[in-house]
């Protein structure tokens, strides 16, 4: 055999035992008679002694970085011991020694600190993942696929295989299609997700289905995104939004314990979408901190079950004499808490930052809670220290704070202020890496309203429920919207989805719904979506054919695997969590993917491209 131990397990226990070893040079270090090599696997490292004798056969045959070596010798006791690494204590005397395999000269060097930029390293992925830090991120996305995979075997889910070759039905992402060979002038489509699959097990009696699943979206890329990535996908019968829940935080609870031994033991926070938006300017909050939205002025289309939440908007900033707050849909603050001595330096820099092209504002106004219980504002000429108290109330600031101000149009001021607080949480250091807060997120809009083409598209996805008390409002009313300008009249605006996003330091990690299970609801889903019935028939018709025949209630979710590897690794790109990813172009710089194909697979395959 090539070895009889492993790099990384060799400790003063072993001390006089003959082992033979095998593994990559890390490095190589000579001191006149003797030369010790550090030898490295997948386990550790261990250091070698060559002695006078072996040095000569090492002069004739010189060992490199990355040379693959097989090393025979007696365990000894090092005189200087390395307290960094498990095998510290003790070094390999080698007696005799092979090189297996040479290598040329690495284009980075393979240690946690390289000095191998991004495209380099993706280029020879091979080579770093040999580094330590990119083997840790894979080490942790093994121990979390392992979590879940257990708790759910415990929980009595079974691991059921579907089709990657699928019917392309385009509804939302873009599909990524494969050209039938045998079927000339038709595709497949490579699954967006399994959701038709997974609710046909429900119907097919396999009460509780997982899947650690591939899935496909030929979207364009970021941090959090690849063309391919995977997912913890799961469904249940005969269960209500509750047992979904319980189960699936439980869920999270146990990998944070496997992976991380972190009991989490308090009770997941729950809040609705419209608490989220109104309260935090998005639907994933990062709860780890507070600098809750004051909402200072609401946009006239607001949608009437909002105005509860808006009470504390009315001081009156619409019709102050400052046009800025005059003109604007809505204006909404945040306080930063402790900042009120930021310079003007500091608070030209902030107005900079939420004038960049991503965030997109004209400007930002700030008002300083001074600790003597005065207010200093970029427009004290245009509000009393009355008024200004009432905003900065509104922000639940307190002396001391520093409260800044976001005014333009809804949506884009709602998510501005939202990336504001982000930031300042950021620069606070309130958005800790080792601080890990749950939240659910629930009763989301079923349609949103897409007013360039005058219809409704479903907000998760043409499979979800609407809330039980919600369902007469879709049999009983038609969908269509005659007056766009009205469509907030309508009654399906005001329908609430049986869905809940799963929400971890301000990402989205999993979503799922309560799903339709009755024909003539999803035949009216689909309606509401602009299909025809036809139309309906062609894309789905096995599906609706499944419900005739006896199809339980049933829901799931699907958690985001690379995410939640990336949060639990304290990174923010899925990518050092994925051992082959593609680039933010989509493609494999290693293998040159995608590339162009042979004349004769065209030919095959009857397909002429037409490249503009």
């Amino acid at each position: 055999m090539y070895r009889s131990h492993t790099c990384g397990e060799l400790t003063i226990n072993e001390v006089k035992q003959e082992v033979t070893l095998a593994g990559w040079v890390q490095t190589v270090r000579k001191f006149g008679a003797i030369t010790f090599v550090d030898l490295r696997d997948r386990y550790g490292i261990t250091q070698l002694l060559f002695g006078e004798e072996l040095n000569t056969q090492l002069d004739a045959q010189p060992l490199g970085r990355e040379f693959v070596l097989q090393a025979s010798g007696i365990v000894s006791e090092r005189s200087n011991k390395n307290p960094n690494i498990p095998t510290g204590d003790i070094e390999l005397a080698v007696s005799s020694f092979k090189i297996l395999n040479r290598s040329a000269v690495p284009p980075f060097t393979i240690q946690d600190d390289t000095d191998g930029g991004d495209d380099l390293r993706m280029k020879y992925r091979f080579l770093d993942l040999r580094r330590n830090a990119v083997k840790r991120n894979l080490e942790l996305r093994y121990a979390v696929n392992r979590s879940a995979r257990n708790y759910l075997h415990e929980n009595n889910f079974m691991d059921i295989e579907t089709p990657f070759l699928i019917k392309s039905t385009p509804e939302g992402a873009r599909d990524f299609v494969v050209p039938s060979r045998m079927n000339p002038g038709q595709f497949y489509a490579l699954p967006q997700s399994p959701q038709t699959f997974k609710q046909l097990l429900m119907v097919s009696g396999y009460d509780r289905y997982y899947q650690i699943v591939k899935c496909f979206r030929d979207e364009d890329l970021r941090a959090d995104r690849q063309p391919e990535f995977t997912q913890i996908d799961c469904e249940m019968a005969f269960v209500e939004q509750e047992d979904i829940l319980n189960m699936f935080e439980s869920l999270i609870k146990r990998i944070f314990k496997d992976v991380k031994n972190i009991d989490y033991t308090e009770a997941v926070e729950r809040m609705t979408w419209e608490d989220a938006m109104w309260t935090y300017g998005n639907d994933k909050p990062d709860i780890r901190f507070g600098m809750k939205i004051g909402n200072l002025k609401f946009p006239a289309h607001t949608f009437p079950s909002r105005i509860a939440h808006l009470q504390n908007s009315l001081i009156g900033v619409g019709s102050s004499g400052f046009p800025v707050f005059d003109n604007a849909e809505t204006v909404l603050a945040i306080a930063a808490k402790g900042c009120s001595e930021y310079t003007r330096k500091q608070l030209d820099e902030l107005t900079e930052w939420v004038k960049r092209p991503q965030i997109g504002m004209q400007g930002l106004i700030y008002i300083k809670c001074n600790a003597d219980g005065t207010y200093k504002s970029s427009v004290d000429k245009f509000f009393s220290e009355d008024k200004l108290k009432a905003i900065a109330d509104a922000a639940d600031a307190e002396a001391g704070d520093l409260v800044l101000v976001l005014a333009g149009r809804e949506e884009r001021t709602r998510k501005a202020t939202s990336e504001l607080r982000l930031e300042m949480g950021k620069r606070l250091g309130l958005r800790k890496e080792d601080e890990f807060k749950l939240l659910w997120v629930l009763d989301f809009p079923l349609f949103e309203y897409a007013e360039e083409d005058n219809r409704w598209v479903a907000r998760h996805h043409p499979f979800t429920s609407p809330k039980p008390d919600h369902i007469a409002i879709m049999i009983n009313n038609n969908p269509v919207i005659e007056n766009a300008e009205k469509y907030l009249e309508h009654p399906y605006s005001n329908i609430k989805a049986n869905a809940y996003d799963m929400v971890l330091n301000g990402n989205e990690i999993g979503g799922g719904s309560i799903r339709i299970f009755q024909r003539e609801l999803q035949e009216k889903m689909f309606a509401a979506l602009g299909m025809s019935e036809e139309e309906a028939l062609h894309k789905f018709g096995f599906l609706l054919g499944a419900f005739e025949y006896g199809a339980p209630p049933h829901g799931g979710i699907a958690f985001g695997f690379d995410r939640l590897c990336s949060i639990l690794g304290g990174s923010e790109s899925i990518r050092d969590f994925i051992a082959f990813p593609k680039n933010n172009a989509g493609r494999d710089v290693m293998l040159d993917a995608p590339s162009t194909i042979d004349e004769k697979q065209f030919d095959e395959l009857q397909i002429k491209l037409n490249l503009k």
